[in-house]
């Protein structure tokens, strides 16, 4: 049972429920305590050590069922046939069986849906199925499962009877498909339940690659949660306490000044501290049609950081610029996303008179603390880009960081304004895609550890 409850919790972790190594071992006392022999019970004893909340409980409850359901072979074998010779029935006792055969033949024989389901359970932990990652890998699974049961003994044994009681290697061979059958059934089940999280990250790497403003409708919930998942591994990342902090290098002079009434011998330390700016983060988004859907998942990653950066102001611009940190906070994505939108989103581009709203307003906001991040194509519809201001936020600020969702081969031409903004930038990138989002990201939020 405990080979059963590692492989459910790996099973668990691949429908996205986080298993940590503390709460499997909850779970495994719980089910001692409760035992295994109620399965309900067992079912509601680890949806309450595992589930932290409805969403993984219903997917740990769907996939408890999937786990402990096995399949079982069809019993669809023909009667024995009626013209057996005397001779057969004399040679084959009340199982079905005749002496002489392999324990996988006696056991087809015998019809016992428990002991055929144990043996394929048991063959199935020999052949690791849990290892299966590929649909391709259905046929090798299935031949190392029957494999494992003795199929080649089987044959040599169907091979026999053929030649001496056909009839009842006719029975034989059908309880053997019945046998190929719930095998097949079985690695189904070992596929659905193991190869999920291989395929949730190849399908995450593919999202993680593919340009955000072109991502279909029917795929934004899915960058939304990849998105979160990059937030939480950079909290992670980043969020670890700080105790290093408090001591540093060993400090010679005032260790030996503070211990000289005790002939220099250091009953006192003395530690050199290194001096930690407070960080702040200033994000001006661009919401204009051009690039809405790309700020929309650069405003959700850059305030589920708030863990980890003190302060974080966001702001959002068309042709005018608000600022939108109170709407972010306090509600749900797709509403703060909703309301934005509707006040400043998918409007013709106008970053000088952007500019001039942030200068007036929230100028007094930048500190030589404050990390300013732009993200925008830098178009303005041929209107003056005011980077005189630009240039002043750069004087005010600690950095001043942009993020283009454009290709670099795009940067200047028509209406772009990137080369005389990149004149002010400490850092240029190109960030197209939820890795490149999160690279950039990372990097900033790594020069305050």
């Amino acid at each position: 049972m405990r080979e059963n409850l590692h492989r459910f919790f790996r099973a668990a972790r691949g429908v996205g429920v986080h298993v940590s190594p503390a709460e499997s071992i909850d779970a495994m006392r719980a089910v001692a305590q409760v035992g295994i022999s109620d399965r309900a019970v067992l079912r509601d004893a680890l949806l309450l050590t595992l589930a932290k909340s409805r969403d993984e409980k219903l997917a740990l409850g769907d996939c408890f069922d999937l786990f402990f359901s096995q399949p079982e072979p069809r019993q669809d074998q023909p009667e024995a046939d009626n013209n057996d010779t005397p001779q057969d029935a004399d040679r084959t006792p009340s199982s079905g069986a005749p002496e002489g055969l392999g324990p996988l033949a006696q056991m087809l024989l015998s019809q016992d849906r428990n002991t055929i389901a144990a043996a394929i359970a048991s063959a199935s932990g020999a052949a690791s199925l849990s290892d299966i990652r590929y649909s391709t890998q259905r046929g090798i699974f299935s031949s190392r499962i029957l494999d494992a049961m003795g199929l080649q003994r089987l044959r040599d044994d169907l091979e026999e009877l053929t030649a001496t009681n056909p009839a009842l290697a006719e029975r034989l061979r059908a309880a053997l498909d019945a046998l190929r059958e719930a095998v097949r059934d079985t690695v189904s089940q070992g596929l659905a339940l193991y190869a999920r999280e291989e395929a949730e990250n190849l399908r995450n790497e593919i999202l993680r690659n593919a340009p955000l403003a072109r991502i279909e409708r029917r795929q934004v919930a899915e960058i939304r949660a990849l998105i979160r998942q990059i937030a939480r591994r950079l909290r992670e990342r980043y969020s670890k306490p700080r105790k290093r902090q408090r001591r540093g290098h060993l400090d010679v002079r005032r260790t030996l000044r503070r211990n000289a009434a005790w002939g220099g011998v250091p009953f006192l330390t003395a530690w050199k501290r290194k001096h930690r700016d407070r960080p702040k983060i200033v994000a001006l988004c661009d919401v204009s049609g051009s690039v809405a859907q790309v700020s929309d998942f650069f405003l959700l990653l850059i305030h589920s950081l708030h863990e980890v950066v003190d302060d974080v102001r966001s702001f959002a611009f068309s042709s005018h610029l608000i600022e939108v940190s109170e709407i972010l906070e306090s509600k749900s994505p797709e509403e703060a996303m909703s309301e934005i939108m509707s006040k400043v989103g998918f409007g013709s581009s106008d970053y000088g008179s952007s500019l001039v709203d942030f200068e007036k307003g929230f100028m007094s906001s930048l500190t030589p603390q404050t990390t300013v991040i732009v993200l925008g194509d830098a178009r303005s519809n041929n209107l003056d880009p005011r980077a005189d201001i630009l240039r002043r936020i750069a004087d005010r600020s600690k950095r001043l960081v942009w993020l283009n969702p454009e290709g670099r081969l795009a940067w200047g031409f028509g209406d772009s304004e990137m080369p005389r903004y990149a004149t002010f930038c400490s850092v240029v990138r190109q960030c197209a895609t939820a890795q490149q989002l999160e690279r950039a990201v990372s990097d900033i939020v790594a020069t305050y550890q």
